[in-house]
């Protein structure tokens, strides 16, 4: 899947689902002056369960009432095939009207999209969060409008700190501190005193998390990738000594997130970076969710994901494209679509109703990092190779970390070319 967020993170079902739109053939009008706007959007369900046609045909329901001179021709797609049809799709220049997936910045860098102040109204741009508004810029346009969001807490589980002579109430703000309780746990006889997990599932996320607690990052302020830079081989030489001190879970470089959240979610785990749809699963725990412990203790900062919305120029229905836009980016649709699939909002409207949810508590202190995430280089064309190559590569930077980030970095250095 393209760096999944969150239930990040999002499931696919088996086959791709579709609702064939009425009126006329897609980005069409017809003769009596109705068009018809083809959407295409990824499936949130998981293992074939809730499935986002549901959702999602009940907004065009809606919409179409109120808008009977628009049709919309909508497309639920798995996330494992979305990225192949979209990109036969265009390939054919059958491109979608609008477009919910995980990334932009191709279609962006091929002059393919509306600028996003072309198809929202001020009123809907201005309710974006504003990190993750400009996280959808490239080259200074906002191109890539976020639709749903997450961030990651530092998760200590309470029960093994006590059982480990630690205060809960003291969690981790260094990384010498993260040393310190990681130790006395494995001397409790914890199994995975820290959670590393550096598999090809999320290893990119994995990574950028303690290079930002380092100041450090996949690139540098003007954009050019510093994978080997010297903080990101500080970091790597930190999480290299925690590994052979035996303070992680066995060859990092092997393990998923999923699987290491579940061996959290049994017991197994003293602490992890962590993520919101894991709430579920601790819930019945004594655990406690806080600030990433950083190399010194004063940076603070968080990954953020997102996924996007884009609108493709070739129809030419930006009016119309709006419309729906404005429309699916209500208060009232987006906190219903975060919550059925248990994800963070991305407009301040949502947001603030999500903070005054009680049946939302457990979700306070994800909502009140996000505003300040910061993410991934999203607006560069050639993040997705090169984060595929971080996936299945970085964790060989355990062995030798400045081999490893150099051989990353001559490889995102080619892939600009």
């Amino acid at each position: 899947m393209n760096q999944r967020l969150l239930v990040f993170s999002a499931v696919g079902v088996a086959a791709a689902l579709a609702l064939a739109g009425c009126g006329s053939g897609s980005g069409a009008t017809s003769a009596d002056g109705v068009t018809t706007l083809k959407f295409v959007a990824a499936d949130y369900g998981s293992n074939g369960q809730n499935p986002s046609q549901a959702y999602w045909q009940g907004v065009v329901a809606a919409f179409e009432q109120q808008n009977p001179k628009i049709k919309i021709d909508l497309q639920v797609i798995n996330w494992n095939d979305l990225d192949t049809q979209v990109k036969t799709m265009v390939q054919n220049g059958n491109q979608p009207d609008i477009l919910q997936t995980g990334g932009y910045a191709d279609f962006a860098k091929n002059g393919q999209l509306y600028p996003a102040s072309d198809v929202l109204s001020p009123q809907t741009a201005g309710d974006l969060i504003p990190a993750l508004a400009k996280a959808g810029e490239q080259d200074g346009t906002r191109y890539g409008i976020p639709f749903v969001s997450s961030a990651r807490m530092f998760l200590v589980n309470n029960t093994l700190f006590r059982k480990a002579g630690l205060d809960p109430a003291k969690p981790p703000l260094t990384w010498d501190q993260v040393t310190a309780d990681a130790a006395a746990l494995k001397k409790a006889g914890v199994e995975i005193p820290l959670g590393v997990p550096l598999g090809k599932e999320e290893a990119q996320g994995e990574s950028l998390i303690w290079m930002l607690e380092n100041h450090g990052g996949y690139q540098d302020a003007d954009g050019h990738y510093a994978i080997n830079s010297p903080a990101n081989i500080e970091t790597f030489t930190q999480l290299k000594s925690w590994a052979d001190a035996g303070l992680t879970e066995q060859s990092p470089a092997s393990v998923n997130r999923t699987d290491l959240a579940k061996d959290f979610a049994s017991g197994k785990v003293g602490m992890l970076n962590g993520i919101p749809t894991e709430l579920a699963d601790v819930k019945n725990m004594d655990v406690s969710w806080t600030a990433m412990p950083s190399k010194d203790g004063a940076t603070k900062a968080t990954l953020g994901v997102a996924d996007w919305v884009m609108a493709f120029k070739k129809g030419g229905h930006k009016d119309q494209i709006r419309a729906f836009l404005d429309f699916a980016y209500t208060k009232e649709n987006t906190v219903k679509f975060d919550k059925e699939y248990n994800l963070m909002p991305v407009t301040q409207s949502a947001l603030t109703a999500f903070q005054a949810d009680p049946d939302e508590k457990a979700l306070q202190p994800f909502l009140q990092i996000l505003p300040t995430a910061s993410f991934y280089p999203l607006s560069d064309p050639t993040w997705p190779a090169v984060s595929a190559q971080v996936k299945t590569q970085i964790g060989s930077a355990l062995g030798d970390p400045k081999k490893g980030l150099d051989a990353l970095q001559q490889a995102a250095r080619q892939a600009g070319q």
